[in-house]
C-alpha cells in the first residue's frame, strides 16, 4: 500500500490533472468561452473562435437534418451507383452527427443552444421544402 502515488483529486476549480498533464471535463453545465470543443486548444478561450465554434456547430446540426431526407433513389440511376451515393450521404450524415453529439459533450450551454437550434431550422428547412411536395396532393394552380 505504501507504493501507490498519492491519487488525491486536483483541488476545487483547478481542471488541470497535473499527474498526467491533460484537461478534465467538467461533470456539469457551464456558461463561457473557456471550454475545449473537438480540437485541443479551440476555441482557447478566444471570444472570436467560441463564436466561430458556435456558429460551426449550428450548421453541423442543420446539414445533419437536410441530409437526412435526401431523394431515397434516382430512378434513371443504376442500382447500384444510387446505393452507393446513398451509402455515402448516410455516412457522411452520421459522421457530421457524431461531431455535433461530441461538441454538445463539452458540457456548454451556448453549444448546446447552437446544436439545437441548428437542429430545429434544419427540421424547419426540410419541412417547408416537403410541404407540398407531397405525391397525393393536388398540383398547385397558378
Amino acid at each position: 500500500m505504501d507504493d501507490m502515488p498519492n491519487m488525491s483529486p486536483p483541488p476545487k476549480g483547478d481542471l488541470t490533472n497535473t499527474t498526467y498533464g491533460t484537461m478534465m471535463m467538467s461533470s456539469g453545465l457551464t456558461w463561457g468561452k473557456d471550454v475545449i470543443i473537438l480540437f485541443p486548444k479551440w476555441p482557447d478561450n478566444n471570444l472570436g473562435m467560441y463564436v466561430l465554434a458556435l456558429f460551426f456547430i449550428f450548421l453541423l446540426a442543420v446539414a445533419v437534418e437536410v441530409l437526412s431526407v435526401l431523394p431515397k433513389h434516382r430512378p434513371a440511376a443504376k442500382p447500384y451507383l444510387s446505393l452507393l451515393g446513398q451509402t455515402g450521404v448516410h455516412t457522411f450524415r452520421t459522421g457530421l452527427a457524431y461531431l455535433v453529439m461530441l461538441s454538445v459533450m463539452s458540457f456548454n450551454i451556448g453549444i448546446l443552444i447552437a446544436a439545437v437550434a441548428g437542429h430545429a431550422l434544419g427540421f424547419f428547412i426540410v419541412k417547408v421544402r416537403d410541404h407540398g411536395q407531397h405525391p397525393d396532393s393536388p398540383e398547385p394552380k397558378v
